[in-house]
């Protein structure tokens, strides 16, 4: 299956990689001035760096699947998990600083991984990359988990986040799968993948003008 699926898209992935490389170029330009006001709100707001590192689970493809450093601004307290350990984030989470819901609601969290696109990690739209904490237990779970990202790089936005938001639980992540087995069926062709794309980036952007997000 996913060397099937792999091999038939190839024209496809290399179109979609262009079109994420131009607009995030494009989104980098118009974002990179608020990066200064984000950082000093996150810093005077609460200790720790600006920016968050952590690693996620990127493309799977017939002989590995790729792990990658996904990067944004910091939006928890600084050590959130060296108690609890690897978890979910839920509603009215007390790890979330008052920048952090500012910066989840509208979105600005996530600016930085336009640099993880044009590293190749991520593209603007496609599944929501998972932490690989999770992985293994999502995989167990939930049937067609992992076929998600066959030949599919991991997005910053995508139908399921457009739709629903974070996961708060594996429930979220169970309904979310639908979704993104849709948005890979949008890749069979060139005009139902550009009208998925440019549909799924106008929800975003109004998702973040409306602060939306959770």
């Amino acid at each position: 299956m996913m060397d099937s699926y792999y091999t038939v898209n190839q024209p496809i992935i290399r179109a979609k990689r262009i079109f994420d490389v131009s607009l995030s170029l494009i989104g980098l330009l118009l974002t990179l001035p608020l990066f200064p006001f984000i950082a000093l709100a996150i810093k005077l707001n609460s200790k720790g760096p600006v920016f968050y590192r952590q690693l996620r689970v990127g493309k799977a493809m017939p002989d590995q699947v790729d792990v990658f450093e996904m990067i944004k601004f910091r939006s928890m307290v600084q050590d959130a998990e060296v108690v609890t350990g690897a978890t979910l984030a839920t509603k009215g989470d007390a790890r979330v600083t008052l920048v952090g819901k500012f910066l989840r609601k509208t979105r600005l969290d996530e600016l930085p991984q336009f640099f993880n696109v044009l590293n190749g990690d991520m593209s603007l739209v496609g599944p929501r990359p998972e932490r690989p904490t999770f992985y293994n237990k999502l995989e167990q779970e939930i049937p067609y988990f992992s076929e998600r990202t066959y030949g599919v790089l991991p997005g910053i936005t995508g139908l399921a986040q457009v739709n629903q938001g974070y996961d708060t639980c594996i429930e979220d992540v169970r309904s979310k799968v639908g979704f993104d087995h849709s948005y890979a069926l949008s890749l069979s062709s060139i005009s139902s993948w550009i009208k998925s794309d440019m549909y799924i980036l106008l929800m975003t952007v109004k998702v973040m003008f409306f602060a939306r997000g959770q």
